[in-house]
């Protein structure tokens, strides 16, 4: 039965997300092309709650816990797992005064009114993952670029979204990366639970009645060998996930 309410619900919530997405995106332009890049941050953060505010029309809720006090003039790392694409809107809203950006795939770069443009012009870099050298590249300009400007870069080690919940190994060489070129921030692990539940039924329709759960653990300093901390960083999220 309630599958078969979540095809009507997904279609319309589907109608809101793309008449969000198509006016956010000249309203992006607007702002970046006139205003600059605080402008352009501002209208991608309320851009994200949109979409959040989209999802209610399918009973999904969320919570985002985040018991520490984190610095805003230094350069953040922040790693966690990784479910599904709606673990994105809620990373870049409740973290937006640390101006997070993202390592995407390249497929994401055009094609997708309003989040391509963000990916394109808001200081995320875009990888090929057939191209290793292109994608470590990559990294490093995201690097380099939270370093100087004392932002934030949100990474999932896994490389692939957990379709099931389950969290896989990570990966090092990007996170890696991204501590060698800015070895003054601070990582912070996050725990994402049950987002994978709203493509539980795969693309079409979504799942309903989904509690999305954010769970910011404590930093780290970058002190140390690098493996010692990704085993910390990868230890801290995967405690953190539930999967029921």
């Amino acid at each position: 039965m309630q599958k078969l309410l979540a095809y009507p619900l997904t279609v319309i919530y589907f109608i809101f997300f793309g008449i969000i997405l198509f006016i956010f995106h000249p309203i992006q332009w607007i702002c970046i092309k006139f205003f600059g890049y605080q402008s352009h941050h501002n209208s991608v953060a309320i851009l994200n709650l949109c979409i959040m505010r989209c999802t209610h029309l399918l009973g999904t809720r969320y919570s985002f816990k985040n018991p520490y006090k984190l610095p805003k003039d230094r350069p953040l790392i922040i790693v966690s797992n990784h479910q599904s694409m709606y673990d994105i809107p809620p990373i870049i809203w409740y973290m937006r005064h640390h101006h997070p950006k993202f390592v995407s795939k390249i497929e994401l770069g055009k094609g997708i009114p309003s989040v391509s443009f963000n990916l394109r012009h808001g200081g995320s870099v875009l990888i090929n993952r057939k191209d290793s050298k292109q994608a470590i590249t990559q990294i490093a300009k995201l690097g380099r670029y939270i370093e100087e400007h004392k932002r934030s870069a949100v990474i999932f080690p896994e490389g692939t979204r957990s379709r099931n919940g389950h969290p896989k190994k990570f990966q090092p060489t990007g996170l890696k990366m991204l501590m060698k070129q800015s070895p003054s921030a601070l990582l912070v692990p996050l725990s994402i639970n049950n987002s994978w539940k709203l493509l539980r039924y795969g693309t079409f329709p979504y799942g309903l009645g989904c509690h999305l759960k954010f769970q910011v653990h404590e930093p780290i300093e970058i002190e140390g060998e690098a493996d010692d901390l990704i085993q910390k960083l990868e230890a801290a999220v995967t405690k953190g996930i539930t999967v029921t």
